[in-house]
């Protein structure tokens, strides 16, 4: 029995008799998608470029891994990129939840047909395994052998060698477990009851401690999945094994409400918590509740910039220091925001608090529909606030990141949070256009509107005959002033309201109109570490100005490793214009553009000795572009030594890039996969939000190395005697041996061997001893020439 679980089988067997899923006094319920339909919007318009974007996937490609693994006949080759480099499967896995999304958003056949030919697929390959598993892992059948045996090896993001499996397969369990739900497909719920019986047959001999060690790796929200198999199921069993996934390191210090979050990779905690949540729901845990509760407020108030997202360089940076965000290309990811909203969705349907709402609103708009390029459909992997610079968009041939697979889903279901209901409430959260079936109740409602264009929205209510229910209309946070309400053209007096909500109980009439004002003013926004950096928004929209089109590097990714990152020419944050007056007074400083809603100009700009204004629009319309999402301040008294500052600053640094190949940053899962990591006896650590790895035995990383000249080492040294051998291509350049009287962080630049230079690619490797440990490597860069 799991030691970690408070629960014995007989009391989770009486918990399930007694309605384990009973609901709370006031939880809300969302309305299946099939009910809501988006009318002519941004959200429509996105959702349609999507659906483009799904069609044009092949699933032959995408189902190759799979077959290959249950030894059944290939039909067209795998997709390249992570579908081939260790990751195979994954987007399979997200495919066959973007399908069940969108098909039942909009119904549309070809969605359909798409979907049947996945899970016929997908169940031959099940019937071929004949053990319930279904998996593109490369060599998978091998390293679940060792494991259920007992042979564990276990890193942050690999498993018994393999590039994070558990998390690759976690995308095929929810993916089943989405069409289920979605599409109500019986075949999909027998395969992923089946798959889950795999899993526990998978851990059945382990200990807690070694399932533990397992989870060491990542493994997306397998806990989630498992308890979701438990609700659709009726079956105890499940929960239990939900709560053996649940990665105790993460949840234990949630629950004494202490924050370890900070250097942790992002993406990879989210989902644990969004399982941990589902099963304190499930099994009314509060203490694991209060854990979840107590993670999103730490996040998305405290570690989430302005257009809801958090990370850089795909890890969670100290609340106190946001400066590598700024300095940065690697920021918010978007995987990150599609979970953060996915536990959001979760904590609001039992706890209808304004926060999680409005943190909801500002995540949909500035972020997730920021994602995706309004033309060609691509996704956005990292969206850094670094001033002056761009992103990068997948292409549906070549990208196979995490953040397509997250995107494919993102931009099918955005009608899940509109609105949502009890018996005889109806809640609108968001408005956005819409069509709402409210079928138990007879009712139709259409939302229309210009939002956020125009600053209203309203609601017709269409039935055969009168019903009666009370309607709740959110009031955003962001609200200039109370909204003014008139029914059927005539003011309505708003006699009961809450701080939240209009709300409005009555006997509604067929053809009732109902109008509500939003009115909305500018606001300004401080970096959560309180340092000089500013955001602009206009009610729910965050506000950038485009900053020029040179250099967009690699603006439709290939099927590289390091495709997903903006790698084009930084702009030195010296040249980026600074806003010159205190933060209280910037709202003065912006104009509207009369004939062009949402478009303002930002005067009390200093660029060099030039004063400047420049023009803000939504930063979900800026694309292909560089942009300033966030504006350094000072006053006019502090401009010129801030301006010394940040050129003293970024001096080393900006040279250092202009002269580098290619790097990898040690430790970090993105960069070390990127780079064909491969080691024996080494481990990752951080300190003070510097990550590192060290090795016994050794660790390597494939780098570009077109016309380089020298390799560059920056390592960690301590009072511990290091030795450290760096081997280029099996040859031995150079051996560091040191140990100090106190830490400090070193570099150092080698010459590489003769005939180096003109090789594509190169493999450094980082040796130690078992008596001396290799140095804390942080960054391995190849150079070229800086004359």
């Amino acid at each position: 029995m799991n030691l970690n679980s408070r629960f014995s089988h007989t009391i989770l067997a009486l918990l399930f008799c007694t309605s384990l899923f009973a609901q709370a006094s006031k939880e809300l319920h969302y309305f299946d998608l099939q009910n809501v339909r988006l009318l002519p919007s941004a959200f429509h318009h996105a959702q349609q470029l999507d659906l483009q974007y799904v069609l044009e996937m092949d699933p032959d490609r995408l189902l190759a891994p799979f077959l290959r693994e249950a030894g059944l006949a290939v039909v067209k080759p795998s997709y390249t990129n992570w579908e081939n480099t260790g990751l195979d499967g994954h987007i399979g896995g997200h495919y066959l939840s973007a399908l069940a999304y969108m098909y039942a958003s909009t119904g549309d056949p070809r969605i359909k047909e798409r979907l049947d030919y996945m899970i016929v697929n997908l169940k031959r390959c099940q019937d071929a395994n004949g053990n319930g598993y279904i998996g593109g892992v490369p060599g998978g059948k091998a390293i679940w052998e060792e494991i259920q045996s007992g042979n564990i090896q276990s890193n942050t993001f690999s498993l018994n060698g393999k590039w994070v499996p558990l998390y690759n397969i976690h995308k095929t369990y929810a993916g089943l477990r989405d069409v289920y739900l979605l599409t109500a497909s019986p075949t999909a719920k027998n395969m992923l009851i089946a798959m889950s019986d795999w899993a526990c047959r998978l851990v059945a001999q382990l200990s807690d401690t070694q399932i533990q060690d397992m989870l060491r790796s990542e493994h997306g929200g397998l806990n989630e999945t498992f308890a979701d198999v438990a609700a659709i199921s009726q079956n105890p069993k499940y929960l239990e094994l939900a709560r053996r996934f649940s990665h105790q390191a993460i949840l234990a210090p949630l629950t004494q409400h202490q924050d370890k979050l900070t250097g942790l990779h992002a993406n990879t905690q989210i989902p644990k918590v969004i399982g941990f949540a589902r099963i304190g729901e499930l099994s009314k845990d509060a203490e694991w509740t209060g854990a979840v509760r107590y993670f999103w407020d730490n996040v998305a108030l405290h570690r989430s910039i302005a257009i809801g997202g958090n990370s850089v360089s795909e890890h969670f940076n100290p609340t106190n220091d946001f400066s590598k965000m700024v300095q940065g290309i690697e920021g918010p990811e978007t995987c990150n925001t599609y979970n953060m909203l996915r536990l959001t969705k979760l904590l609001y349907r039992t706890d209808p608090q304004a926060k999680y709402i409005d943190f909801y609103e500002r995540a949909l708009y500035n972020h997730i529909l920021s994602s995706q390029h309004p033309e060609h459909g691509g996704f956005v992997y990292f969206t850094q606030i670094r001033p002056g610079h761009y992103r990068v968009y997948s292409q549906a041939q070549t990208s196979m990141w995490c953040c397509v697979g997250s995107g494919m889903e993102n931009h099918a279901k955005y009608g899940e949070m509109i609105y949502a209901h009890t018996h005889d409430e109806l809640y609108v959260n968001l408005f956005v256009p819409s069509r709402l079936q409210w079928k138990q109740k007879g009712i139709e409602i259409i939302q229309e509107n210009n939002f956020p264009k125009e600053a209203f929205t309203s609601l017709t209510v269409r039935s055969k005959i009168k019903r009666e229910f009370t309607l709740y209309l959110r009031k955003p946070k962001w609200l200039k002033a109370s909204p003014a309400v008139s029914i059927n053209g005539k003011a309505y007096p708003i006699v009961d309201s809450a701080a939240t909500h209009v709300i409005i109980k009555r006997v509604w009439k067929p053809g009732d109109h109902l109008r509500m004002e939003l009115p909305m003013e500018i606001q300004v926004e401080q970096l959560p570490d309180q340092s000089n950096y500013y955001s602009i928004s206009y009610g729910p929209v965050v506000l950038a100005a485009r900053s020029g089109t040179s250099d967009l590097t690699g603006l439709k990714a290939d099927d590289s490793r390091m495709g997903h990152i903006a790698s084009g020419k930084q702009v030195p944050l010296h040249d980026i214009p600074l806003l010159t007056a205190d933060p209280e007074a910037i709202p003065t400083l912006i104009d509207p553009i009369p004939g062009k809603p949402l478009h303002f100009t930002l005067g009390g700009l200093r660029q060099g000795k030039d004063s400047l204004r420049m023009e803000l629009e939504p930063f979900y319309g800026i694309h292909d572009s560089r942009y300033i999402l966030y504006w350094p301040q000072t006053t006019a008294s502090q401009l010129q030594q801030l301006q010394d500052k940040i050129e003293r600053d970024e001096r080393e640094s900006l040279a250092l890039t202009a002269i580098t190949v290619d790097k990898v940053i040690a430790g970090e899962q993105q960069p070390e996969s990127d780079h064909f990591f491969r080691e024996e006896n080494s481990k990752a650590g951080s300190t003070d939000d510097t990550r590192w790895r060290e090795t016994r035995g050794w660790f390597s990383y494939q780098l570009k190395n077109t016309d380089a000249t020298a390799l560059y080492l920056k390592f960690m040294t301590d009072t511990a005697l290091r030795s450290t051998e760096i081997i280029v291509n099996g040859i031995l350049i150079e051996t560091l041996k040191s140990s100090d009287s106190t830490a400090a962080v070193k570099t150092l630049r080698i010459k590489l061997p003769e005939g180096i230079s003109a090789l594509p690619a190169i493999e450094v490797k980082i040796k130690g001893t078992s008596k001396s440990p290799s140095h804390k490597i942080l960054e391995i860069r190849t150079l070229r020439s800086d004359e």
